[in-house]
């Protein structure tokens, strides 16, 4: 799957052995900002709720307002940014996420705490869109599915140490000094980005219209519409962990970060997985990660009460999230040809979707009193609906191949 990758950009400065592996260090480092931002709202949704005097169910809307800035900056971004230097576009970008963690922390009310959020997600899919094709440009071809899953592996590993570690420092020192932490990382991953990744140029051929055109591929539209429901199912269910936790497991609160722990190393292993599974079939192992999350988030809904149990399975939806996302990832670069940065960055828009449909649905059901075990069984719902979806697109392409013949 690797030869789907793009062709490094003219003018990138080649580096080689333990600099190769430092600069996809400091890109993957960006990926460990992002994650920890994104997933440490989740854990300290309870904290976030008493702080700005709002229901959990309605400050779960935060959570949908990152994802969409997720899904408006990715598309943007990348289209306007195509030509720019990657590097110069990296630093700007994580530039913009430190900001938007700084505004979260200064936030007062739920509105601005809102706001905040939104800003914060902007720069979020555009990063991983120009640090996915970043590292493929500093290895050889047979290298380049390894150096893009090494960026992504910094997202896996924010949920493992980034996340529940601010967790507990949002727990102990109030829950805006997570994102003032996150800010920090932010400022290290500059650091980084300019002590070992090389200058490149940008694509001087690109124009806004072409990449968007990427936007009217059939074979993008099924992958991003699968991902955009299917993976809603996970978020159904991990967007109110906390609640799930303490309410229905009836664990005390300083149990939350365990569990996010647990998510943390199925996230971990999973990207770990996920290169080994696309490197067999990239198809299927987007059809039986969806097929496993139904499982899964089904046994979530039946379980929950037992902790030990949810602990494991609270595990199993991190190796599914991992497997899902960078599976989609890779299918959706093959199949945006020329246009894989913005393919790479649509990902993410698709699965922040996701990220705000199920945290929307969830708190649908919650609020209707159906209680906080409700999530995963519509999470198992959206699951099933991107499996549909998926394997339409499958058989869409099936047939115009044989038409073609």
């Amino acid at each position: 799957m690797v030869s789907l990758l793009n062709k490094p950009a003219a003018g990138t400065e080649r580096v080689h052995g333990a600099h190769v592996g430092l600069a996809i260090t400091a890109l993957a480092l960006g990926g460990f900002a992002i994650g920890t931002t994104e997933f440490v709202t989740m854990g300290l949704l309870p904290e976030i709720a008493r702080g700005i005097d709002t229901s959990i169910p309605k400050t779960g809307h935060i959570i949908t307002a990152y994802a969409l800035g997720v899904v408006v900056g990715a598309p943007v971004i990348v289209a306007l940014g195509a030509r720019l230097p990657r590097r110069g576009l990296a630093i700007g970008l994580v530039l913009a996420l430190g900001l938007g963690n700084a505004v979260t922390a200064l936030a007062q009310g739920y509105e601005q705490v809102l706001a905040a959020r939104f800003l914060a997600g902007l720069p979020h899919g555009a990063y991983f869109g120009v640090a996915s094709l970043i590292a493929a440009s500093l290895v050889p071809e047979e290298r380049k599915g390894r150096a893009v899953s090494g960026v992504m592996l910094g997202l896996s590993v924010a949920t493992v140490a980034g996340v529940p570690a601010s967790t507990w420092l949002g727990q102990g020192l109030g829950w805006r000094s997570a994102y003032w932490a996150v800010l920090g990382i932010t400022v290290v991953t500059v650091l980084g980005l300019l002590m070992f990744v090389p200058r490149s140029h940008g694509n001087p051929d690109a124009t806004i219209r072409g990449e968007l055109q990427a936007l009217t591929k059939p074979q993008v539209l099924f992958a991003l519409s699968a991902g955009m429901i299917g993976f809603g199912g996970i978020f159904a269910m991990y967007s109110y962990v906390a609640p799930l936790v303490t309410d229905v497991a009836d664990l005390p609160r300083s149990a939350i970060p365990w569990f996010l722990l647990s998510f943390g190393i199925g996230s971990v292993f999973g990207a770990w997985l996920a290169g080994r599974l696309a490197d067999w079939d990239v198809v299927r192992s987007v059809l039986v990660g969806f097929a496993a999350s139904v499982l899964t988030l089904l046994l979530v809904f039946a379980l929950a009460g037992l902790p030990l149990l949810l602990w494991v399975l609270v595990g199993g939806i991190g190796v599914l999230g991992s497997v899902l996302a960078i599976n989609l990832q890779i299918r959706l670069m093959s199949a945006a040809g020329d246009a894989q940065m913005l393919g790479a960055a649509l990902n993410h828009s698709a699965l922040n979707v996701a990220n705000g449909l199920g945290a929307w649905l969830g708190s649908v059901v919650i609020e209707a009193g159906h209680g906080y075990r409700s999530p995963s069984l519509v999470g198992a719902g959206l699951a099933v609906l991107g499996l549909s979806v998926f394997a339409i697109g499958l058989r869409v392409k099936s047939a115009g191949q044989r038409a073609g013949t």
